[in-house]
């Protein structure tokens, strides 16, 4: 699945103000350069709001995010685990997060890490408000998400903490590790029909260094 953004109602507000400061500057010479001054702050703004929100959630913000000096903090520990490849020719993972266990999907090609309705009311996450909501692409179409924080999430002795995902009634009964998680990993990669997952801490999840 993909993520692109979607409209909301603070977000058009921005936008809006925007462009009435720009049509102002245009009629009133006067004060023309310090309504452009206030359109170009708003504008940056704007800007530095969406790059901090969507670093949570896409590698490529994350890195834009980074620079900026606008990343959450998640971090990713753990001793570096090897996944053998399903029957059906996919990884599957055992994840831990809340008080629930469960069978998840490592998908590559999905941006965002993913949860069922029922996965996300069963470990008590609470979605989180947003001016720029997650609008994700299904096989059914595009379907709105609302997004969430998983406060720690475990694959085997990899850590991820405070890790943003989406869920959405439209997922069905799937559950996805998605680029997000991959992303803030020190290396992942595919021999043969073996996952290789690779922190860059490595650690125990209890937090005690692990000795090589």
């Amino acid at each position: 699945m993909a993520d692109a953004l979607g409209g909301s109602l603070p977000l058009y507000i921005l936008i809006g103000i925007v462009i009435v400061l720009m049509l102002l500057a245009r009629r009133f010479r006067v004060v023309g350069r310090l309504l452009s001054m206030t359109a170009l702050v708003v504008s940056l703004g704007l800007i530095v709001m969406l790059v901090g929100e969507r670093g949570r959630f896409d590698p490529m913000f994350a890195r834009v995010a980074k620079m900026l000096h606008l990343e959450d903090g998640q971090q990713v520990v753990g001793k570096e685990m090897r996944v053998p490849m399903a029957d059906d020719g996919h990884f599957w993972v055992t994840v831990r997060f809340g008080h629930v266990e469960r069978k998840m999907l490592v998908d590559s090609g999905a941006t965002v890490t993913a949860l069922s309705s029922d996965t996300a009311a069963a470990a008590g996450l609470r979605p989180s408000p947003s001016p720029f909501p997650m609008i994700i692409q299904t096989a059914n179409g595009s379907v709105r998400a609302d997004t969430a924080t998983v406060p720690e999430l475990h694959i085997g002795n990899i850590v991820a903490r405070d890790l943003p995902v989406v869920t959405s009634p439209a997922f069905g009964d799937m559950d996805v590790i998605g680029m997000n998680f991959l992303s803030r990993l020190k290396s992942w990669r595919v021999e043969g029909r073996t996952l290789i997952l690779t922190p860059n801490h490595p650690q125990n999840a209890g937090g005690a260094a692990v000795t090589s």
